[in-house]
Order: C-alpha cells, then sequence, then structure tokens
C-alpha cells in the first residue's frame, strides 16, 4: 500500500468508522490520525491496519476495533498531567495513544514478548512516558494507586473491585464486563474515599483478560 494510500485509509477509518460512533474529540481524533497503527499491526495483517475488525495478535489476542479504541480514548477525558495505568498492552498501539494523550502510562501485559514488542515500537516512534512491565492483572492492581485513568484492555466476565482503590479522587475506569454476545462497556469514577460512580457507555463484546475471574457456578 502506497503512503498515499495509507493515510486515505487512515482518514476514512476516521471519518467512516470512528467520528460515526460519536468520537469527536479534537485532541483524541488527532493522535489516532497521528499514530501510525499500521506500524502496530502483526505484518500479515497490515493490510487490514485500519479495517471495521478485532485484528488477530499472538496467544488468541485481538486489537480492538479502531472505534472501540476511538471510544475508550475519549471516555477517559485524559488530561495532559494525568497518570494512566492499562492493562493489557497488547500491541502497544493504544499504549502510544494513551501517552500521546497522559503525562504518564505504566502499561502491564502478562505475555512477556507483547511487552518487549511494544516497548521496542514505542522507542522507535520516540515514545518515553510509558513504563512496561511483564505482570497478571486480571483480578485487579495491587501494586499501588495513584492513577487518574485506568484502561482494562480486555473483558472481565465478573465486574470486581480490584482497580477501584487505584484510582485517585476523580479518577477513572474503562472496562467492559459482561458475557457475550453482549458485554457493557462502562466508566467508573471514584467519587468518594469509598463511592465510585458507574455509568454504562454502550454494548460491545471482545475477548477477556487472561486468567479474569469467572462467575461461580451454579451448584444444585
Amino acid at each position: 500500500m502506497s503512503a498515499m494510500n495509507i493515510e486515505q485509509a487512515r482518514f476514512n477509518m476516521i471519518e467512516q468508522q470512528i467520528r460515526p460512533w460519536d468520537v469527536l474529540d479534537d485532541r483524541v481524533l488527532q493522535v489516532i490520525s497521528g499514530t501510525p497503527r499500521e506500524e502496530f499491526v502483526p505484518e500479515r495483517y497490515r493490510a487490514l491496519a485500519f479495517s471495521d475488525i478485532s485484528i488477530p495478535l499472538e496467544h488468541g489476542e485481538v486489537m480492538m476495533p479502531p472505534k472501540l479504541e476511538g471510544k475508550l480514548l475519549q471516555s477517559l477525558t485524559l488530561q495532559p498531567t494525568d497518570s494512566v495505568l492499562e492493562i493489557g498492552t497488547g500491541s502497544g498501539y493504544l499504549t502510544a495513544c494513551l501517552a500521546k494523550l497522559a503525562g504518564q502510562v505504566h502499561s502491564v501485559d502478562i505475555h512477556a514478548d507483547f511487552v518487549e514488542q511494544a516497548r521496542n515500537k514505542l522507542q522507535q516512534h520516540g515514545i518515553g512516558n510509558v513504563s512496561l512491565e511483564v505482570s497478571d492483572a486480571a483480578s485487579g492492581w495491587s501494586a499501588g494507586g495513584g492513577f487518574d485513568a485506568i484502561a482494562v484492555t480486555g473483558s472481565l466476565p465478573v465486574l470486581h473491585q480490584g482497580f477501584h482503590n487505584a484510582l485517585n479522587p476523580g479518577g477513572r475506569l474503562f472496562v467492559i464486563t459482561g458475557k457475550p454476545p453482549i458485554m457493557q462497556a462502562l466508566l467508573i469514577t471514584r467519587v468518594g474515599d469509598q463511592e465510585w460512580n458507574q455509568e454504562s457507555l454502550f454494548e460491545t463484546a471482545i475477548p477477556p483478560l487472561v486468567n479474569a475471574p469467572q462467575p461461580e457456578a451454579f451448584t444444585f
């Protein structure tokens, strides 16, 4: 695909997929436009980098469709001084977008190769305000709080409280919860010491985080 065709495909992705999903925040759209998604997509799927699909990664994982990434970024209303925790580094593309919108990003993934590949990609693009860690955080985050925003990039079959206390006052948590075929994207905001506000944003469906807690089975 030529450079001109790539830019046309990027433009079409924004105008035909992302904007129609009511992602209208100029900062978010500029970051998506200025971050080369095609360079974070696995080589064999590069021609599909701007398609309205979940692109396969290794280990049975996927990249979110572009419109869902846009929704996540817009929902968190990130500020240039915000500290962000990302659960699920994946390809590193969303990590790059978060880093351009916020002050500092700490991203964790259970797959060491994802973390290493993301580190290389971020370095190539001069993104230095990201720290990366190999960790299983599907059950929550207990390694200290102080985050203004938390983005969970895989779904949780059961919404648990494992991330709530890692938020600063006023901090926002984006998470998708439930079981297929329909899940709920939620925005959870810390409004007090032990008080959180929960807003249902939209319906979608994405694969669960590895080792995410499952609903308790009914016993008779």
